[in-house]
């Protein structure tokens, strides 16, 4: 990743955690900024099965998932482990800012 691209995905922490006192402040500003800007739904693949991403939740353990449907089947898949689509849905630099704030 080039320094432009970290100073890049740093500003979009910043923004999404300006008022955040601790880490569990600055995941919901991160979630609150996916919710706002990641293009819903989109089509992907995982494990094998093309999924529709529904949604997004923050999880009681800390962690923002997919909601994902294909066909009867609904799965919740770390947002950090889903394999996006080329083009990535819009937005999906979200994704990328969180997990470079996840480390």
């Amino acid at each position: 990743m080039s320094a432009s691209d970290t100073a890049e995905l740093e500003a979009m922490i910043e923004e999404a955690t300006v008022d955040a006192y601790n880490e569990d402040e600055q995941l919901t500003g991160l979630f609150t900024m996916l919710e706002e800007h990641l293009d819903l739904p989109f089509t992907t693949v995982a494990l094998g099965v093309e999924v529709s991403v529904d949604g997004i939740d923050l999880t009681p353990d800390g962690r923002i998932v997919a909601l994902c449907s294909g066909g009867r089947m609904r799965q919740s898949i770390g947002i950090l482990d889903l394999p996006l689509p080329s083009p990535a849905p819009e937005g999906a630099q979200w994704i990328e800012a969180y997990r470079h704030w996840a480390g």
